[in-house]
């Protein structure tokens, strides 16, 4: 008995040694398979993290920084109108409510001057105050004429809140009136994103907005009122009020006006000209995409268009890390005016100590920097009217007040703060702009944009 046991062990022998000899290739099976997937996934990784640096590479991403209504927004758009021409087409006919807009708005504003100026006419001791009761008196009553026309235009004025509320989807600013300022990006969300595109970043939208049917709406009840805000326009009041600077419109606004009946038509598609007059105040950031071919290359141009207000300016910073460059934008023609947040801080000087900033900020000492001193064809006006620089800002002293010698007055003082205060010793490259024109400005887009691919190119080693 214990024989055949020995026996039955002695056969099972090989028979457990061909299973452990199984188990061993099995799993030796199993260590070189699982060898191979993690060298193909180490692989995969090491090809997407180079098509990643090869994206990267080509990516140059643009930073448009300056105060409110510093012309952001407007060169943004010149940039698209030159690199991607058939997007704006396709937006085209989205801007047709801020147009609208627009329009209303200054038409309120104006409104609201009247009303104020006229109570007010006998009480207002001042020469200025003076020289208006004179110029107002031969025009007969014009508070009769004002009533008359401001309940044709209600219907139309009453729109402006609904519009703007809808535009913004709900966004407004605090401390400012109520639903009247629209969000740039807007476009964005009622339309798909092409290849060329805008989109406004996260943290300052919700659903798209439904604009169609007030769109609309504002579109008729401008055709009704249309002889009416043209009226006003032109009424030798408000002829006085504006010529006098007692009322303060959008800069864009006497184009607008001037243009109410060709916009007014029922059939109407905002022209290029249009787009680039539309006054919008930017909330948030904005970020534009355009694929621009440079000698056989295309480049990924990311341009961020952000908000200018004081109140705004922290949300720059997350974009400064690895921005390729910074265009500052500076209005030299506000040497007139003052911050809406600060009545006390000329435009002029606030534009200065946020350029100091922007030159000593350690983020941004890899950026190539270009300065647009913007708005010169604004300057220009305003000197030919006859405003002396020196009595807004007192350093400028008995110089000239001729277009020449005040530009380059501005010009030496931001290069001054340059050279004292950019921590990296960058060049800096200047240009007079006015980004209303389309030539002049498009000229400066190509040097500009070549310029900062050839900078781009030098860093990354591209070739």
């Amino acid at each position: 008995m214990a024989q055949r046991v020995s026996h039955a062990h002695s056969a099972s022998e090989p028979i457990m040694m061909q299973t452990f000899d199984n188990t061993e290739k099995k799993y030796q099976f199993y260590d070189e398979d699982a060898t191979r997937i993690s060298k193909e996934i180490d692989e995969e990784i090491k090809k997407d993290s180079a098509r990643r640096k090869e994206v990267q590479r080509r990516q140059v991403k643009v930073m448009l920084l300056g105060q409110a209504e510093s012309g952001k927004s407007t060169l943004q758009k010149q940039f698209q109108l030159y690199y991607a021409s058939q997007a704006l087409d396709h937006e085209r006919p989205l801007w047709r409510p801020v147009v609208y807009f627009n329009i209303i708005k200054a038409v309120r504003m104006i409104l609201d001057e009247l009303d104020f100026e006229l109570s007010n006419l006998s009480l207002d001791q001042t020469i200025e105050g003076e020289a208006l009761v004179h110029a107002l008196a031969p025009l007969g009553n014009v508070s009769s004429e004002l009533s008359r026309m401001r309940s044709k235009l209600l219907p139309l004025v009453a729109m402006e809140d609904s519009l703007a509320s809808e535009l913004n989807n709900g966004v407004s600013i605090t401390g400012n009136r109520s639903g009247v300022y629209v969000r740039a990006g807007w476009q964005a969300l009622v339309t798909p994103l092409s290849p060329n595109r805008s989109r406004t970043l996260p943290g300052s939208g919700g659903p798209p907005p439904a604009v169609a049917h007030v769109t609309n709406l504002a579109s008729r009840t401008l055709l009704a009122a249309q002889n009416e805000v043209d009226e006003l326009w032109k009424h030798p009041a408000v002829r006085i009020l504006v010529n006098n600077r007692r009322v303060r419109l959008d800069e864009s606004a006497p184009f607008f006006l001037e243009n109410v009946r060709r916009i007014a038509e029922p059939d109407y598609l905002p022209s290029t000209d249009d787009i680039l007059n539309v006054r919008l105040q930017t909330l948030g950031v904005a970020e534009h995409s355009f694929d621009i071919d440079l000698a056989g290359t295309r480049y990924n141009w990311l341009m961020y268009d952000v908000g200018g207000a004081r109140g705004q300016r922290h949300a720059w910073v997350p974009y400064f890390d690895d921005a390729t460059a910074i265009i500052f934008l500076a209005p030299i023609s506000a040497f007139d005016q003052y911050l809406e947040e600060d009545a006390r801080t000329n435009r002029v000087d606030d534009s200065l100590q946020l350029f100091t900033a922007i030159c000593s900020n350690k983020l941004l000492k890899n950026s190539h920097l270009v300065l647009m001193l913007n708005k010169t064809d604004l300057l220009k006006k305003k000197l030919a009217a006859g405003i002396k620089v020196r009595k807004f800002i007192t350093s400028y002293g008995d110089r000239s007040n001729s277009y020449s010698e005040v530009s380059e007055y501005f010009r030496a003082h931001f290069i001054q703060v340059h050279r004292r205060h950019d921590i990296s010793r960058r060049a800096l490259y200047a240009h007079f702009t006015s980004m209303l024109d389309v030539r002049a400005t498009q000229s400066i887009i190509i040097n500009v944009g070549e310029a900062i691919i050839r900078s781009h190119i030098a860093k990354t080693g591209l070739a």
